[in-house]
């Protein structure tokens, strides 16, 4: 006679009943067992996070030294030598510095300031002026027919100017030099004292506006040690050779005063 093997619901869910408590004993008596899966699954997450938090790094860092390798190579050679540029500077210096005062009044009047009357006017447009005093990158001499203020525009100017040329001096192995600024913003007192005594000295001046100033091509600021003149003048014409160029000045290479005579554009 066979016997009858059918599963009944209710055979069904006694099984049923019997595991689900045999695995809640097991689970009370032992709970490392229930934990072991749940640590290797927050392992795996930890894991992959550490993993993707490497790989953006990874990424970040691979940009900081591309970034980094491109600033040395403008001062470091490949086997980590100092870069030794050569001294270029211009073909004539009249030829490449050639700015007609009149062009350069042009400029003037276009991103200047209206002409100060005095010391006193000067400093009441403070607003409009930026004052201008000795850095890290050039020196002011004694201002005897001007004043140390420029518009903002030339003030940026200056400032790109002393920097390129000091790191031209970093990069061609020539000891450095600060520039020195002979002449700023002149005030019509000023000018009317200027001409009893300097022929190029114009009543209409550019320096009147605050856009124009002076650097001295026959005298510098030593840092490190003295450099000869006409050295440090060839790559002070190669600075200003470049930013003349890019349209950012108008230049004229004064013989008489021994400085360029540089107005913004």
């Amino acid at each position: 006679m066979k016997r009858n093997s059918t599963i009944t619901k209710k055979k069904f869910l006694l099984g049923f009943l019997v595991i689900t408590l045999f695995l809640a004993l097991i689970r009370v008596i032992v709970p490392s067992v229930a934990e072991t899966r749940v640590i290797l699954r927050n392992n795996n997450v930890k894991h992959k996070l550490v993993v993707a938090t490497k790989s953006t790094d990874s990424v970040k860092i691979k940009y900081q030294s591309a970034s980094r390798e491109v600033a040395l190579s403008y001062f470091f050679n490949s086997d980590g030598s100092p870069k030794k540029n050569r001294i270029l500077g211009v073909r004539d210096y009249d030829e490449s510095f050639p700015d007609s005062q009149p062009q350069q009044l042009s400029a003037a009047l276009k991103f200047g300031v209206k002409p100060v009357a005095d010391r006193v006017d000067a400093e009441r447009r403070k607003s409009e002026l930026v004052y201008i005093g000795s850095n890290p990158y050039y020196n002011m001499k004694k201002l005897n027919n001007s004043v140390p203020y420029l518009v903002p525009r030339a003030a940026v100017l200056l400032q790109d100017i002393a920097r390129n040329f000091m790191d031209s001096l970093q990069t061609k192995g020539v000891p450095l030099n600060k520039l020195l600024i002979s002449s700023v913003l002149r005030t019509k007192e000023d000018v009317q004292r200027l001409r009893k005594y300097n022929k190029n000295a114009t009543e209409n001046s550019c320096h009147l506006y605050g856009t124009t100033f002076d650097i001295a091509y026959n005298k510098y600021a030593a840092i490190t040690r003295p450099v000869r003149n006409d050295t440090l003048k060839w790559v002070l014409s190669e600075v200003l050779n470049d930013l003349r160029s890019q349209g950012r000045c108008y230049i004229k290479h004064e013989k008489h005063q021994g400085c360029f005579h540089i107005t913004v554009r």
